[in-house]
């Protein structure tokens, strides 16, 4: 599966992952290959995802919107927090 992080400002990531884990408004949710399509706003929290080559990855967003269809995940994020 397929995910890409943007911020306004750039690209944070793009690449091949297993899983990924999400700060939904609603409750945190992950995605698996072959999930259901989707469209959900995230909240303020941590994004994880895995993938085998570069293991297990969190970053900390202020918010956004999140995209899946057809095993590629889109993330619009309003900004990632250091």
């Amino acid at each position: 599966m397929y995910l890409e992080i943007i911020t306004p400002d750039k690209k944070v990531f793009q690449g091949e992952v297993d899983s990924a884990t999400f700060p939904g408004t609603k409750g945190s949710f992950q995605v698996l290959n072959n999930h259901a399509p989707l469209i959900s706003t995230l909240a303020q929290g941590k994004v994880t995802y895995v993938s085998k080559a570069e293991g297990t990855h969190t970053l900390q967003v202020d918010g956004g919107v999140v995209e899946v269809l057809n095993n590629k995940i889109s993330v619009l994020a309003e900004r990632i927090i250091e």
